[in-house]
């Protein structure tokens, strides 16, 4: 089973938007997918929510700890056939909920927002995912990717550029701030499940991803 791990202890950084369109566009290919949802805001699984019934099913699990306990919900059943796992880490993910995600994941993804805290932040939890998570000494993959980017001419883009680059882990990709996401967002979709005239250039963006998972 190919399992992603989307992941980075900064909220706002586009986790959701990165989980859903990934596992939208391995249902798009017949696979069976699946999305462990382990935000207690449950974004992916709302997205799920919505989805039309004429797309191809995504199975939705809820890892998140019920209110008041550390439990995990009996809805975090994974369906035993399932070929691509697709995992969205809640915001703050440390200690062992954090070496329990990386121990899970084939890949992990790390989407990075540009702004000065952003940054800040993400170089802290890098520390933390390669040590503390584990990762260092594991067979995972990691990446970055730049999001939710509006210009690739402003000052915060380019000190974001400067410092994925200076992560020596692969940069695979610039994802913009389009409305397209926003759209599908609310749709139930990803770009994947659009008209694809509409959506080439937010499909081109995220291309990269999926060929790094396939090993291109």
């Amino acid at each position: 089973m190919l399992t992603v791990l989307v992941v980075n202890s900064k909220g706002g950084s586009g986790k959701t938007t990165l989980t859903t369109n990934i596992a939208s566009f391995y249902a798009d290919k017949k696979l069976k997918t699946a999305i462990l949802d382990y935000d207690p805001q449950g974004s992916s699984l709302q997205w799920l929510s919505v989805r039309p019934v004429h797309l191809h099913p995504i199975h939705g699990a809820n890892a998140a700890p019920a209110k008041g306990t550390s439990l995990r919900s009996i809805n975090a059943w994974v369906p035993d056939d399932t070929e691509v796992l697709v995992i969205d880490a809640p915001a703050g993910a440390a200690g062992l909920l954090l070496k329990e995600l990386v121990r899970k994941a084939n890949f992990i993804v790390i989407p990075v927002a540009p702004s000065p805290i952003d940054i800040k932040a993400t170089a802290n939890f890098i520390k933390d995912l390669l040590l503390v998570g584990g990762a260092h000494s594991s067979k995972v993959k990691i990446a970055v990717v730049a999001n939710r980017v509006s210009s690739r001419s402003t000052t915060a883009y380019v000190a974001l550029e400067r410092f994925l680059y200076s992560l020596k882990l692969p940069f695979l990709t610039s994802i913009s701030d389009s409305d397209k996401y926003v759209q599908a967002v609310g749709n139930g979709e990803g770009v994947f499940d659009m008209d694809e005239a509409a959506t080439s250039a937010e499909r081109q963006e995220l291309m990269p991803i999926m060929k790094w998972m396939q090993g291109h």
